[in-house]
Formats: C-alpha cells, sequence, structure tokens
C-alpha cells in the first residue's frame, strides 16, 4: 500500500507575530501589577494582526471607536445606576430595560458617525461593562482598565504588525515569473503566502509581472486577488494584457492574408480548430461543428468562464488572427505539423506542438506570428520601464533566471524577497 504524504502548510509570520502580541501583552501585565485584564489587551492585539499594514491600521481604528463608544456608554449606566434605590426585583427588571435600551443607542450612535463596523465591538464594550461589573465596588475603575487594557493591545498589536528589519527595495530591477509549475501550485491555486508577500512587495514599488502561455481569462481566478500594477504577457508571447483596465497593449498577430492561408491548409487536412481573434479588447474564439469528443469537451469546459467569447462559425476573411489552436490524437498531429512545415508560409508563423495533460492520446497544435514571442514582450515592457536588469522564474532548466523546482509553489516568492529587499546591513565605522 502507498502511503502518500501531504505537505503541512507552514507557519507564517502572521502566526508567529500573533504569539509574540499575546507575549508582550502578558509583558505589560505584569509591569502593571495584573491591574487590569491581560486577555483584553490580547483580544485586541490578535484583531489587529492582518496580513497587509492598511488593514491592521482599519482595524485599529475601527477597535478604537467601538471601545471608547462602548465604555461612554457603559459609564452612563454606572452613574444612573448608582443614583437610583431600586429594591432587589426593581433592580434586576431595570438592569434588564435599561440594558437593552442603551443597545438601541450605541448602535444607534455608530451609524450618526459613520461607523457602523465598530457596532459590534461597541455593544461587547458596553455589555462587558454594564452586565458583568455593574455591582461592583469600583465600577469606574473597570471602566478605565477596561479602556486601557483595549488600547494597550491596539498598540501592541499595531506595532508588532509594522515591525520589520530595514530593507533596501530594489526598484530598478524587473521580475517576470511564469504560472503553471512555478507560481501556481497543481490545483492551479496561489498560496496564501505568495498572495500576501506579493502584494506587500508590490504595494512598496515592485516592478512585476507574469508571463504564460495562458489567455487572460484563465489568468482571472488564480490572480484575482493580486494588485498587478503591470500588463501581463499572454499567449505565450501574442499579446500584453492589462488585467486592472481589462484591455489589450499589446499585440502580435497573423495578418490576414496569411490567417486566410492557413484557414485553408487546415481545411484541406480535414481537421476542426480555434481561431483567437481580438476584437475591441475581447478575446472572440471561432469553432467549428464536429463529432470530436475532446474537441467537443474542451468547448463544453472553456465556454463556462464569462472572459471567453465563443461563436459557432467561421471566423471573417478580413480579421487578423491572435493564433489557432488544434487538438486531435497525437498521431494526426504529428502527420499535421509535418505537412504544415512544408507549406510556404510557415515561415512567418511560431508553431508549438505539445501533448495534452487532460486528455490522454491527445496533443495541441499552437500556429503564431513568427514574432509572438514571450522575450520580445519582455523586451518591448523592459524598454517601456526604462529597466536593464530582468530577473525570470520558470520550470524550464537553463532559459530562466531561477529554475523553479515542481511542487514548491512559494520559491518564487521567497526568491523575489531576497532579491527585491535584502536587509540593509550595518554601516560599518571607520574610524574603528
Amino acid at each position: 500500500m502507498k502511503i502518500t504524504k501531504t505537505a503541512l502548510p507552514r507557519i507564517g509570520q502572521r502566526i508567529i507575530k500573533s504569539a509574540a502580541a499575546v507575549f508582550l501583552c502578558f509583558v505589560v501585565d505584569w509591569l502593571r501589577n495584573g491591574e487590569g485584564i491581560v486577555f483584553y489587551s490580547q483580544l485586541a492585539a490578535l484583531w489587529c494582526m492582518q496580513d497587509y499594514i492598511n488593514e491592521t491600521k482599519k482595524k485599529a481604528y475601527q477597535r478604537t471607536i467601538g471601545t471608547v463608544v462602548g465604555a461612554l456608554y457603559g459609564l452612563a449606566v454606572l452613574v444612573l445606576y448608582t443614583h437610583i434605590n431600586m429594591t432587589e426585583v426593581s433592580e434586576k427588571l431595570f438592569e434588564s430595560i435599561t440594558v437593552s435600551l442603551m443597545i438601541i443607542a450605541v448602535i444607534y450612535t455608530t451609524v450618526l458617525i459613520n461607523k457602523r463596523q465598530a457596532s459590534y465591538f461597541s455593544c461587547v464594550v458596553f455589555l462587558s461593562i454594564v452586565i458583568n461589573h455593574i455591582t461592583d465596588a469600583n465600577p469606574y475603575l473597570f471602566v478605565w482598565n477596561r479602556f486601557l487594557d483595549t488600547m494597550i493591545g491596539i498598540f501592541i498589536g499595531v506595532a508588532v504588525n509594522t515591525f520589520h528589519l530595514p530593507h533596501a527595495f530594489n526598484k530598478d530591477t524587473f521580475f517576470i515569473s511564469g504560472l503553471d509549475d512555478t507560481l501556481l501550485d497543481k490545483n492551479d491555486n496561489l498560496s496564501a503566502y505568495s498572495r500576501v508577500e506579493l502584494n506587500r512587495m508590490l504595494d512598496s514599488g515592485l516592478l512585476f509581472t507574469i508571463s504564460t502561455m495562458r489567455t487572460p481569462a484563465s489568468l482571472m481566478e488564480p490572480l484575482k486577488d493580486i494588485r498587478l500594477r503591470l500588463p501581463v504577457i499572454v499567449m505565450d508571447g501574442a499579446a500584453l494584457y492589462d488585467i486592472k483596465e481589462k484591455m489589450y497593449v499589446r499585440s502580435y498577430v497573423i495578418s490576414s492574408d496569411t490567417a486566410n492561408k492557413v484557414t485553408e491548409f487546415l481545411s484541406e487536412q480535414g481537421v476542426v480548430w480555434f481561431t483567437n481573434v481580438i476584437i475591441d479588447d475581447m478575446l472572440v474564439i471561432y469553432y467549428q461543428e464536429t463529432d470530436d469528443e475532446q474537441y467537443n469537451a474542451l468547448i463544453k469546459t472553456l465556454r463556462r468562464s464569462p472572459y471567453r467569447n465563443y461563436v459557432k462559425r467561421e471566423p471573417p476573411k478580413d480579421e487578423a488572427v491572435v493564433y489557432f489552436m488544434l487538438i486531435d490524437k497525437k498521431e494526426r498531429i504529428e502527420t499535421l505539423h509535418a505537412a504544415l512545415e512544408k507549406q510556404s508560409f510557415f515561415g512567418k508563423l511560431k508553431v508549438l506542438k505539445y501533448d495534452s495533460e487532460d486528455y490522454a492520446g491527445y496533443s495541441y497544435i499552437k500556429i503564431y506570428n513568427h514574432n509572438a514571442t514571450k522575450q520580445n514582450m519582455t523586451d518591448y515592457l523592459a524598454q517601456r520601464l526604462s529597466v536593464e536588469n530582468i530577473v525570470t522564474f520558470g520550470s524550464i532548466e537553463g532559459r530562466y533566471t531561477y529554475t523553479i523546482d515542481r511542487g514548491d509553489s512559494n520559491q518564487v516568492v521567497r526568491l523575489i524577497k531576497k532579491e527585491f529587499e535584502p536587509i540593509k546591513k550595518p554601516k560599518r565605522n571607520i574610524f574603528m
């Protein structure tokens, strides 16, 4: 029986920082001789421990507003309670009615000051004061400590999460990564570590983009949370696509004259194919009707995406083509590729042939403009950015600056961190 090893996720910085913040809350509590309740400090610190610094600051502000509102209303109830003489029965009735009505006031106050997200914390602070400590000998001391404990936790949480060693940011290097078997795992997902660290570096000025054989449609889901500022190299260098603006910045296309010759050749071979055309920043995919099982299965799978536009008819004769794609049995593809090499227009094309990983016994052919290369698009982007130093990541040995081990989807981001933000070395005193 074969035992499959499951790779456990690494303990990330957020987890480590959370533990450090909890410990620091203990330290402050020791220094205060236990006058407060460290539990409240630790809750506030953990609440502020977010993936991104701006989110940490938002959570800290939200928690502060909630604490202030809740503490003020809790104090008001305490003052009211101490000035009214009641029997035990009337005391319970007073507490039930007053606290319930004051919840309305607490929540409505957060609405009035446009801080609705703080309403929950306002209620938590308010209830912790009036439910558990209204009968204390000195309830006002608890109100003060409740407020102070929370503020201590917020301060520690923000301080720990924003702390980092001094870095020297390398903003003059252009980083380009592949996608499959490089940045994404085998399930087509970007790890939480890579997502957080990549976004953090992008916010710090990292020049980074993706280079892939995929179309823009197949990038949307795995890269939806990545704050890319540069266009991505798609369709194996045939186009540059701006994900944010949803537009093609540049493309190398097969002229309509050459495209018509390719179409005529494929028709003579008795095969079916996909014709990819960019029309008004939309990728339109023309296809034919056929009984081929895998061809139809591919259409059924791909057309579910809202970013793809499939049209079942012949493409217009006057349209330039981004690329043609064929899928057929491996033997048929080999024969077709050999025949294609003998055509007079073959020199104007870039033709890729490779086996399918999804359909056993089938292979693909993709036909592009001969200038449609990742290198050409890389050179164009480097010139546009006015950078000379380019660092690339991929899974093919000898083709990239760094060859990435398959199965380690975090390796790209770790290497980028090492190159982009090395830790500053302390300056040596020349007089020593």
